[in-house]
């Protein structure tokens, strides 16, 4: 497959267009669809699917996985599909994960963006996305904290794209995992300090 590279146009307009599609807050639309509540009165205050399960509603907290997932992947698909051009789908994928993170309607503070890396990495190549799933599995499963699980599968995530036939995304995977990394800083120390709370422990 021939490779085509985007004009500066073309890249500015999918960087838009991924960032607006990743900075819709789906927790916190479904929280209040559902009246759930305000996410950032509920658990650690953010709007990604851990902290909606604690409202206790389990099909809110699979739509906000599903849907967080879903735009990451939306937006690189989106891309690459009208483009044809690669360097478009990627930096799509990459604004809708800063949308994500930093979306501006929420004065910049969203979520830390593990539900959206997923999808993005199983949009971008699926053996990279199923690798990348199996590793949050294995890390989550064996610590039994979930931060543990995100932080094994983005310092993975590189070297899935190398050994399973992404090795063009590289640049894009590390700077996914540089800010998955910064996103859970406060976990890492909380990690460190032996307070992060496992899984099914309510955090205080």
């Amino acid at each position: 497959m021939p490779i085509i590279e985007s004009t500066f146009a073309t890249l500015a307009l999918w960087a838009v267009i991924g960032y607006v599609l990743g900075s819709i807050p789906f927790g916190m639309v479904l929280a209040r669809v559902m009246n759930l509540g305000n996410l950032r009165d509920i658990g650690s205050g953010n709007i990604g699917a851990t902290n909606v399960l604690r409202t206790g509603n389990k099909t809110a907290a699979a739509l906000t996985l599903l849907l967080d997932a879903g735009k990451g992947a939306a937006a690189l698909l989106l891309a690459r599909a009208l483009t044809g051009a690669e360097d478009a789908a990627q930096l799509a994928g990459l604004a809708a994960m800063f949308g994500h993170c930093y979306p501006v309607w929420l004065g910049f503070r969203g979520g830390k963006g593990v539900a959206t890396f997923l999808g993005l990495l199983l949009a971008l190549h699926w053996p990279v996305g199923i690798a990348a799933c199996i590793a949050w599995l294995v890390g989550a499963g064996i610590s039994r904290i979930s931060s543990m699980g995100a932080l094994v599968a983005a310092a993975a995530s590189t070297f899935f794209m190398m050994f399973l036939g992404k090795p063009d995304a590289l640049f894009l995977g590390v700077i996914l995992t540089l800010l998955i990394f910064w996103r859970h800083r406060a976990n890492i120390s909380r990690i460190r300090a032996g307070t992060e709370p496992k899984i099914g422990q309510k955090s205080g």
